[in-house]
């Protein structure tokens, strides 16, 4: 596995803002200052169990299996990155978690490679990768930091990661110069975590955001110059078969608080087949590789 120099494991994602804050268009600098909203108040982060900002690789691995089901429903960005590849392709996956996007592209690709700045992700997409006997490679490291340790792919890929990257513009501009043919993005149409603004309201009395959006990720991808095209889907849920305790787990640890609030969150987020289906945004434009 071919490791940097990545934040801490357990340690808070960086939340920085735009290294050309100042001289950002304002769909970028939108983007940026929505998401800074979304910074916990100090008195409330300081008293939380676990860090707020972790990702569970145990509910990435549930969902990468998920995905690879044969009654699973893709969403478009799985054809909108299969038509762009060639038979034995290589596709490069940021943020790639435990292998959701890239591994159904195999085949017709014959080679991924995932990023990620989580050690235990990455063991994740590489166990996955194994059991699939897909080639594979894994790079350690915040994007677009280790851009230039990572060869050109025929297609890049890159789900659920921008509701994480304030900077927009030179985050994509390093995924399309990594891209001989295209880069394909997704996201939820709202922030991923907006749906447990109602709880946040019932345990800390405190009200969320609700920007930034996909819209203003696209606004943001056209102002730096690129020309993305844009489909929308709808899908039931974000872990698929997940464990529910795991969930419960994951909200708990995203609220700031103890396990002994589990019941009552179990009780707040409801029966998930009441709830209504997630809006997803597939987000595509050419690459420049050579």
């Amino acid at each position: 596995m071919d490791r940097s120099s990545p934040r801490e494991a357990g340690q808070p994602e960086a939340r920085p803002e735009p290294s050309g804050y100042a001289d950002a268009g304002p769909a970028a600098r939108a983007w940026a200052e929505a998401l800074a909203s979304w910074a916990i108040p100090d008195h409330i982060a300081a008293a939380a169990p676990e860090p707020p900002w972790t990702c569970s690789p145990t509910l990435f691995a549930s969902s990468a299996e998920r995905s690879m089901a044969p009654d699973f429903v893709p969403t478009p960005s799985r054809q909108k990155a299969r038509e762009a590849l060639p038979g034995g392709g290589t596709v490069l996956d940021v943020g790639v978690g435990g292998g959701a996007a890239s591994l159904p592209l195999c085949p017709p690709a014959g080679m991924v490679v995932g990023v990620d700045e989580n050690p235990a992700m990455l063991e994740v997409f590489a166990a996955a990768a194994d059991r699939l006997g897909t080639a594979h490679r894994e790079v350690e490291g915040a994007w677009p930091a280790v851009a230039d340790r990572v060869e050109a792919a025929d297609v890049v890929v890159c789900h659920h990661v921008l509701y994480n990257v304030a900077d927009l513009g030179p985050f994509a501009s390093a995924l399309t110069g990594r891209a001989r043919r295209r880069v394909v993005v997704e996201l939820s149409a709202e922030h991923p975590l907006a749906r447990l603004n109602p709880l946040w309201k019932k345990i800390h009395g405190l009200d969320r955001p609700s920007d930034p959006t996909a819209a203003g990720a696209v606004a943001a991808l056209e102002e730096s110059g690129l020309a993305p095209r844009v489909e929308e889907s709808t899908v039931t849920g974000p872990w698929g078969s997940a464990d529910r305790a795991a969930i419960v787990r994951f909200s708990r640890r995203k609220l700031c608080v103890g396990p002994e609030w589990d019941a009552e969150i179990d009780a707040l987020l409801g029966d998930p087949a009441e709830r209504p289906p997630r809006r997803i945004v597939t987000i595509w434009w050419d690459g420049t590789a050579r």
